[in-house]
C-alpha cells in the first residue's frame, strides 16, 4: 500500500467520525429544548385544582348496591348450602364406616357357618362311609339324585364304589352322571 491510500483511508474514517458525532448531539440537543419548556412552565401547572371526578348516577349507583346486597344473599346462602354438604358427607362416612364393620361381622359369621357346615358335612360323610354299603345304598336311593351326588362326591373312593353297587343300575347312573356334569361349566383358563 502506499502513503496515499493509507491516508484516504484515514480520511474516511474521520468523516464517517464527525457525522457520527453531529448526529449524537443533535439528538441530545432535541429533548433540551422540550425539558426546558416543561420546568419554566411547571409552575402554572401547580397552582391548577386537581380534576375532580363526577360523582356517579344515582341510578348506577342503586343497581351497584343492589348487585352487591344480591351477592352477599347468594354467597350466605352458598356457605349455609356448603355447611349442609359437609354434614352430610360426615354422616355418609360415618354410614360406610358402621357398614365396613357390619361386612366384617356379617363375614365373620358367615365364616364360622360355613367352618361349622363344612364339619357338619365331614362328619356325615364319615358316618355313610362307616355304613355297611347295603345299608348306605338303601339309603342314597331314597335321597334327592343330587343330594346323594354331594356326598358320594365326598366319600372315599372304594367305600362310594360299594355304595353305588349296591344301588339300581338307573340311580346309580342318575348319580354318575351329576357327579360327571358338575364341573362342566367351570373356566377352563
Amino acid at each position: 500500500m502506499t502513503l496515499r491510500g493509507i491516508l484516504s483511508g484515514r480520511g474516511s474514517l474521520a468523516i464517517l467520525a464527525l457525522i457520527l458525532a453531529s448526529s449524537g448531539a443533535l439528538r441530545l440537543g432535541h429533548g433540551v429544548g422540550a425539558a426546558m419548556a416543561l420546568q419554566a412552565g411547571g409552575d402554572h401547572a401547580e397552582a391548577q385544582p386537581p380534576l375532580q371526578c363526577p360523582e356517579p348516577p344515582v341510578a348506577l349507583a342503586e343497581a351497584l348496591r343492589e348487585r352487591a346486597a344480591a351477592l352477599a344473599v347468594r354467597e350466605a346462602a352458598l356457605n349455609d348450602r356448603k355447611a349442609a354438604l359437609a354434614l352430610a358427607e360426615e354422616a355418609i362416612t360415618a354410614r360406610l364406616a358402621e357398614l365396613d364393620t357390619a361386612e366384617a361381622k356379617l363375614r365373620a359369621t358367615l365364616s364360622i357357618a360355613d367352618g361349622a357346615a363344612e364339619k357338619d358335612l365331614e362328619r356325615l360323610t364319615a358316618v355313610y362311609e362307616a355304613m355297611k354299603p347295603t345299608e348306605a345304598a338303601a339309603l342314597f336311593e331314597t335321597m334327592a339324585p343330587e343330594f346323594a351326588a354331594g356326598f358320594l362326591g365326598r366319600m372315599r373312593p372304594d367305600a362310594a364304589a360299594a355304595v353305588v353297587s349296591g344301588m339300581k343300575p338307573e340311580t346309580a347312573y342318575a348319580i354318575s352322571v351329576l357327579i360327571a356334569g358338575r364341573n362342566a361349566l367351570a373356566p377352563k383358563e
